[in-house]
């Protein structure tokens, strides 16, 4: 396929990533794909359930970025791949994939794709949506408690313990690379209304 475009959509936990992704999304239907970065963290078979609980997530390592980045160059050259599917509930992949064909926008979204220059070289497109950190951990309480089912004594820790520090560590020194930063997410309709200006221009050009 030519013209494709990627789209990489970064930012902190809860600062409204997903939402910017549906508004896309919604704008230009069946011409979008969409790749999580959250789809590729690595297998844990090896490990005792209880020892699951204890891993950082939210650090580089625990992601398999180079099988990302082969599978966006594979999308890329018009080839179908099957995306791994991970369960937040199992802290594992599933045994199933997600067969994933070339379309005319690809996003890739997730808090660690900036991170990585390899990754970030195959982007078209860097978008980081900017939230402050006060309204990112109530959406991030919100849904591990309500959708995830978490209890929210272990959802604080991990966010004291790994999220908040691999923020700073990583994700809020990647926004350095985005061409654009969206404050407030998908609540900015005027940045929104750009991104989706932009992305036509990229299609026709």
């Amino acid at each position: 396929m030519k013209n494709i475009v990627i789209i990489g959509i970064a930012g902190g936990t809860g600062s409204g990533k997903t939402t910017v992704t549906k508004k896309i999304k919604n704008e230009f239907g069946k011409d979008v794909t969409v790749i999580c970065h959250d789809f590729y963290y690595k297998r844990t078979d090896h490990l005792p359930e209880n020892e699951k609980n204890k891993l950082n997530y939210d650090h580089p390592h625990s992601l398999d970025t180079d099988l990302l980045i082969s599978d966006i160059k594979s999308l890329q050259k018009g080839n179908a791949i099957n995306a791994p599917v991970y369960s937040f509930a199992k802290h594992n992949r599933e045994k199933d994939t997600l067969h994933i064909i070339p379309t005319k926008v690809i996003i890739v979204e997730g808090i660690l794709i900036f991170e990585n220059e390899e990754l970030r070289k195959l982007m078209n497109i860097k978008i980081f949506v900017d939230t402050d950190a006060d309204i990112r951990i109530i959406r991030r309480i919100m849904r591990d408690v309500k959708e995830r089912k978490r209890d929210l004594d272990s959802v604080i820790s991990q966010y004291c313990n790994t999220v908040k520090p691999m923020h700073e560590q990583f994700v809020e020194p990647s926004k350095k690379h985005a061409d654009i930063i969206i404050p407030e997410g998908g609540h900015n309709a005027v940045a929104i209304n750009m991104l989706i200006g932009k992305i036509r221009d990229t299609l026709n050009d």
